[in-house]
């Protein structure tokens, strides 16, 4: 064929991406990242980086913050200075679908380009999981939100409604109670699946109201958001109350659709995640998976950066085999399942 457009290609330049790319270049391969947006990804919306390690804050004598811990922003702009120092590329665009073809992959881009390479590793990510309410598709931008440190300045002294249980809802109503006492988090179960230092800091924030067992179901408004209609998940029973915005942390859905539309049938699980093993090597040969699009994965940013860095030291290793002059189109001893090429 002809010459490969790189050794490794990453899809998808969040803290999964970032350290592959970093790990990938430092294995002196030719390593490409192809990103749609930005590099970052959902790190990009983190207020306060306060539990990667070393990351660590300086505190005045007055009990502030002062300096030490980094934005999300700020990490990601680092991963991807670094990433590139060690160099790296990155091309920007829409991977319309993968291919894996005579023992190599095929890329294509929206804008019709195909890049090829020896290895993939999918860090995709995952997208925020709608409510499907009616009014929240109407009201996005308009009062409905899924980024508090992207819209929360617009609802200052505002009443505003979070949905969720995990670590993201938790997260974000804490960021939301710096800009108003009148934060309600509502959660349909009768208990959070947040971290426990989190759920303690949530429970104990006096300008946070807890309410379990609830579900919006609906947001109202003419312009924009005016009012939710509640219901009670344990009596049935509905009441509307008044709101300036609702911001939604109700879980991901894995972008997995690379290898679940385009014939490469990698594993996966039931919820649409890709499933590997310990050296993020998915059921094709070549093709590994790292970060929120990974089924089992810890949803943290320190885990994204390690299976990172653990998929690019494996994809090094497998490339070194293949361009080896006796590769057969597989790795030795490993039996095929009859889809892998």
């Amino acid at each position: 064929m002809s010459e490969l457009s790189a050794d490794l290609i990453i899809i998808g330049a969040g803290p999964a991406g970032l350290t592959a790319a970093q790990y990938g270049a430092r294995a002196n391969l030719k390593t490409l990242v192809i990103e749609q947006l930005v590099p970052g990804g959902q790190a990009l919306l983190i207020d306060v980086l306060e539990n990667y390690p070393g990351n660590v804050p300086q505190i005045d004598a007055a009990g502030n913050v002062t300096a030490g811990v980094k934005t999300g922003y700020e990490f990601c702009s680092d991963l991807h200075r670094q990433a590139e120092s060690f160099g790296a590329s990155f091309r920007y665009g829409l991977v319309s679908s993968l291919k894996k073809e005579n023992g190599f992959f095929t890329v294509s881009l929206s804008g019709g380009e195909k890049l090829t390479a020896i290895s993939v590793i999918l860090a995709t990510g995952a997208s925020h999981r709608l409510l499907d309410a009616p009014g929240e598709k109407e009201f996005t931008g308009k009062g409905v939100s899924y980024c508090a440190t992207c819209d929360g300045a617009f609802y200052k002294n505002k009443k505003v409604f979070v949905v969720g249980g995990g670590d993201a809802a938790c997260d974000e109503a804490r960021y939301l109670s710096r800009l108003t006492d009148k934060v309600v988090l509502i959660h349909r179960r009768s208990s959070f699946r947040a971290q426990k230092a989190l759920v303690q800091r949530t429970l104990e924030n006096p300008n946070i109201e807890v309410r379990f067992n609830k579900i919006i179901k609906e947001i109202c408004g003419a312009d924009k958001v005016k009012s939710v209609v509640l219901q009670d998940s344990v009596t049935g029973e509905i009441h509307d109350e008044a709101a300036d915005a609702v911001f939604i942390f109700t879980g991901t859905v894995p972008q997995s659709s690379l290898v679940s539309a385009n014939g490469l049938n990698a594993e996966l699980d039931e919820s649409g995640y890709i499933i590997t093993n310990q050296k993020m090597e998915t059921s094709v040969h070549g093709l590994f998976a790292a970060g929120d699009v990974r089924s089992g994965s810890f949803r943290q940013v320190v885990v994204a950066a390690g299976e990172g860095a653990t998929a690019a030291h494996n994809a090094a290793e497998y490339i070194e085999l293949v361009q080896k002059p006796e590769f057969p189109g597989k790795p030795a001893n490993e039996k095929s399942s009859g889809n892998q090429e």
